[in-house]
């Protein structure tokens, strides 16, 4: 027999992430590396642990070994519980036969049983592709204080960038009367950054007549949502003004990783009061050689760096070799960076090897596009990769 829960959380992690290309290649976009020592799931996970929230089913489906094996227990997030914690959910086998995971909402319908057997009063759903800190426990105060069907977390966009989101129109007491999906002249700056809080029986409601409706994609933005405000429902925007990015592109993700550096950061992880949890591997200590130069970068541990290396993110073990030159990159764990080779403006991931001499990308100006190496791929000595190209 379960116990009741108030709340229990739901993250959207089966994306393909097919515009991260190379990167997503081999793992689902939720297990990409981000900052040097994280994953981008270390951050809804640390979320969720950092606002009280103890029960959260992970929703895997695409490439899941990698995730899967650094989710594991839920133990560094605090969430390997007895009962309730952190559970991997996969699609099954069911009487009906199996059933891959059709959309947002239908993925979250294939798991209602998982949600009824702690009988929460309300359901938190998240996605597993976005970088920010966040107190769910705010929003969700909120939503009570408003007697809310269903609450969505927006942020405040810049209007020529409103017709790239899901834009709510809201009134003075922040009830939602209009939902515009990627509106081509949009009326409101309020964009929908994917987290709702509704209501478990009207969850299950109107996931059930979406489920029955042949004709619905499934997904929440494109079927749920407007059904519900179509019905009258009582749904209301959560304003928050935080760091928040999408990190569904290589552009947003290297822009994401450089948001770190600098002397006044837009996004700050070394924050006591809000940790981001993650499940790294002991590491000896990062190493400096005696010619080395770094300059505003990112060092996690085990790093050994014999060259060059300015406005970098370097993540674990990577190791950057006499007279390498390496600037505006991100170079995940356990990169090697060959003698006299040249890395810019790029994103070279896990355990790729960068020939000695060899010349990645180019310097970051307007109209250079970001070059891309996936994982494990070794460049040849003298070889070069150009702007904008990825080898996976």
């Amino acid at each position: 027999m379960f116990k009741k829960k108030e709340c229990v959380a739901m993250l959207l992690a089966g994306g393909q992430g097919s515009r991260l290309y190379a990167l997503t290649q081999k793992t689902a976009k939720p297990a990409v590396q981000f900052g040097g020592k994280y994953r981008i799931i270390d951050f809804p996970l640390s979320n969720c642990v950092n606002s009280g929230i103890d029960t959260v089913g992970v929703l895997t489906q695409y490439q899941p070994l990698v995730l899967n094996d650094y989710i594991g227990n839920g133990l560094p997030w605090d969430l390997d519980r007895t009962f309730g914690g952190l559970k991997i959910l996969p699609p099954y086998q069911g009487q009906k036969g199996a059933d891959w995971y059709r959309g947002t909402a239908n993925a979250i319908y294939q798991n209602l049983e998982f949600i009824n057997r702690y009988d929460p009063d309300y359901v938190l759903v998240l996605s597993g592709d976005h970088i920010y800190k966040m107190d769910y426990g705010k929003m969700l105060a909120f939503h009570k204080q408003k007697g809310a069907d269903c609450t969505i977390a927006v942020l405040d966009v810049p209007l020529s960038e409103a017709s790239r989101f899901g834009i709510m129109s809201t009134d003075e007491e922040d009830r939602i009367f209009k939902f515009t999906e990627k509106p081509k002249e949009p009326d409101s700056t309020k964009a929908s950054m994917g987290i709702y809080i509704f209501n478990k029986d009207k969850l299950q409601s109107y996931l059930e007549a979406d489920e029955a409706d042949p004709m619905s994609s499934n997904d929440f933005g494109k079927n749920v949502i407007p059904a519900m405000l179509a019905a009258g429902e009582k749904m209301y925007a959560y304003a928050f003004d935080g760091y928040w990015k999408d990190v569904g592109t290589i552009s947003s993700l290297w822009e994401a990783n450089m948001d770190m550096l600098g002397e006044d950061p837009e996004l700050i992880l070394n924050d006591e009061s809000w940790r981001i949890f993650s499940r790294h591997y002991s590491q000896p200590p990062q190493f400096i050689g005696k010619h080395a130069i770094v300059t505003n970068s990112v060092v996690t541990e085990g790093c050994e760096v014999y060259g060059t290396v300015k406005n970098c993110v370097l993540g674990a073990g990577v190791r950057i070799m006499h007279g390498a030159y390496v600037k505006d990159a991100v170079i995940m764990d356990g990169v090697v960076i060959g003698e006299g080779a040249t890395v810019n403006y790029s994103i070279i991931d896990t355990d790729a090897q960068i020939g000695a001499g060899a010349r990645v990308g180019a310097q970051k100006e307007d109209g250079v596009e970001i070059a891309v190496i996936g994982t494990g791929v070794h460049i040849p000595s003298g070889a070069e990769v150009f702007p904008g190209e990825m080898i996976s």
